[in-house]
């Protein structure tokens, strides 16, 4: 070990057993992280398997249709437990799409059957505004844009997969609650989650490619002229050298990696479904600045400043795999072998902190907050989302590996 990670792990260590919530599970975890960590698997379908089976258990846990947000190793002190956590329904709209791509992808028709569950689930928690909730179950029922987006991304994975009309009409009702809420300057500065910062919400061009799709698949021109204002409102603040301000959950002045996946995911489909060169590019930018901040072993921060240089000393899982994810797709509109380079090594450190042999079945297949375990995003926590992201990067990497138009490829599942 070298004297950085010692110093880490030491004080890691004695973060931990300072913390009440220490137990012999969380400490083997952290422990991982040190070295040596979890076998890694040359080929992707074992980490694969273990990563949807974790999803599948986190719906079963939660005894409703929905996806449970995530696992505390560790007594939480949000959700004053440890255990399985409430089903989420902002995660459980995306998972959606992925449990669909797994049924095909790994010969799984039962994976289906749980996908539409999962989507029915969401009808019966939407708003009569037509908007999702934030926050999970039990957590009140106040409406918000991003979690929004991203249950029409469910409902549009469900409709292609089924032709029901009952899934065209939840997103039409959800994209309708969309346009009403978008401001006149292009940003949803109303209906933002209580959860998180509403001042720092540049995460929400995700939620402009979901109206987007719900346009082009409804056939309904206001999402689609609603989801290009608000994209171009976001380009219109990125920075020159491609960084995103006001687009972190909780800091501004140092985004988590995850929150700017987000952001470049949808200005990459966004602006490649809608035709828009600007906005697509503004993607490009940041997508191009952070492949530089991969480490030979994989890590990358889990935040970044105004300069990209990294701003924390954890890796943010979540946001590594979503960058995979990024990177995977600008390989598929573009054909430009330089976006795959790194992915080999991040998906490998990712798969190094995955614990396949657990005997704790919600620790087993899922993927953590952050690397170390105690780090800054998801402390202890196995989170839904994170496991989601981790098994499209896995089937989209083993895709790529068939020829591709220098084009968006139309119908793709993964959200």
């Amino acid at each position: 070990m070298t004297g950085r990670i010692l110093e880490l792990a030491e004080a890691g260590f004695h973060r931990l057993r300072a913390h009440p919530a220490f137990n012999r599970a969380a400490r083997r975890e952290l422990r991982a992280d040190f070295g040596p960590r979890h076998p890694v698997d040359a080929t992707h379908e074992p980490h694969l398997t273990e990563a949807v089976d974790w999803l599948v258990r986190a719906q079963d846990a939660t005894q409703s249709g929905g996806i449970a947000r995530g696992y505390s190793v560790a007594w939480n002190r949000y959700f004053q437990s440890r255990g399985w956590q409430p089903a989420y329904p902002e995660t459980t709209g995306y998972i959606i799409p992925t449990i669909l791509e797994a049924a095909h992808h790994l010969g799984r028709p039962e994976l289906v059957g749980r996908a539409i569950r999962a989507a029915d689930w969401e009808i019966e928690q939407q708003l009569e505004s037509g908007a999702v909730q934030g926050g999970v179950i039990g957590q009140g029922r106040s409406p918000a844009v991003f979690n929004t987006g991203q249950v029409i991304l469910g409902w549009l994975a469900a409709l292609e997969a089924t032709g029901d009309a009952r899934y065209a009409d939840a997103a039409a009702r959800a994209g309708r609650y969309l346009v009403s809420a978008l401001s006149s300057d292009g940003h949803w500065r109303n209906g933002n989650s209580k959860f998180a910062r509403s001042d720092s919400t540049l995460y929400n061009a995700r939620v402009a490619w979901a109206l987007a799709e719900a346009g082009r698949r409804l056939d309904d021109p206001t999402f689609e002229d609603a989801a290009r204002r608000n994209l171009r409102a976001v380009v219109d603040q990125q920075a020159p050298n491609g960084w995103l301000p006001n687009c972190c959950l909780n800091d501004p002045s140092r985004p988590l990696l995850h929150t700017i996946a987000y952001a470049i995911r949808g200005l990459v489909e966004g602006g490649s479904l809608l035709g828009d060169e600007r906005v697509f590019r503004a993607g490009v930018k940041a997508a191009r600045a952070l492949q530089p901040a991969v480490r030979e072993d994989g890590w990358m921060s889990g935040r970044f400043d105004a300069q990209w240089a990294p701003a924390a000393g954890w890796s943010c899982l979540t946001g590594q795999v979503q960058m995979c994810n990024n990177w995977i797709r600008l390989y598929q509109v573009t054909g430009e072998p330089a976006w795959i380079e790194p992915i080999p090594r991040v998906l490998g450190f990712v798969k190094s902190t995955q614990n396949r042999s657990a005997a704790d079945p919600g620790l087993r297949g899922g993927i953590k907050g952050s690397a170390p375990f105690d780090g800054g995003y998801g402390r202890f926590e196995i989170l839904s989302w994170a496991t989601k992201y981790f098994a499209d990067a896995l089937m989209r990497h083993q895709l790529i590996g068939a020829p591709v138009e220098a084009e968006r490829i139309p119908k793709h599942r993964l959200a």
